[in-house]
């Protein structure tokens, strides 16, 4: 069951910067540390989870994801769509069970590569505002003006209105039994 690989999509930039929300230059930057991350968690724990205790981890020969680069790409995309991992899994040619052990044991290993990059995700103001370099005030001020901003403005004022082939119709009320 062959799937989606990065050299499929590696020779074009915009496509690859829809799947994963990163350039190449950014995704190649990326690599070493995650797989670094991926080699020292598949040292001491099987992709099912269990503890590592006879021979140690080598790419087999139908392995979905050989290369680093097929394992970042696989989670990168798989958390830029969020798709179900039955999709996913068909996507990179492999059942939902096995995208489901590939996601659990690839997110570990992307948490710690951004963390020695020092990207890790900020998880409170203040540690944004410390990442940041401003006040911690500053960023409570800026999330407060964000929240108050208006709604976008929809081009229909009432959603029981469509318009088809430039006559207004009025869409019937839902079926209620």
């Amino acid at each position: 069951m062959a799937g989606v690989r990065f050299i499929d999509v590696e020779s074009r930039p915009t496509e690859f910067l829809d799947l994963t929300s990163l350039t190449l230059d950014e995704f190649e930057q990326l690599i070493p540390p995650f797989e670094d991350a991926f080699q020292a968690h598949m040292a001491l724990w099987r992709l099912d989870g269990k503890p590592r205790t006879a021979r140690q981890f080598a790419v087999y020969k139908n392995c979905p994801l050989p290369t680093p680069e097929d394992r970042l790409f696989f989670l990168l995309t798989y958390l830029k769509t969020y798709s179900l991992q039955v999709v996913q899994g068909r996507l990179f040619g492999m059942g939902q069970s096995k995208a489901n052990q590939w996601i659990h044991v690839l997110l570990p290993a992307l948490q710690a590569a951004l963390r020695t990059l020092g990207d890790t995700p900020a998880r409170s103001l203040s540690a944004l505002a410390q990442r940041l370099g401003v006040s911690e005030s500053e960023i409570v001020s800026l999330v407060e003006s964000l929240e108050e901003a208006p709604p976008p403005v929809e081009s229909i004022s009432s959603p029981d209105v469509v318009s088809q082939d430039q006559h207004w119709l009025v869409r019937p009320p839902p079926f209620c039994p």
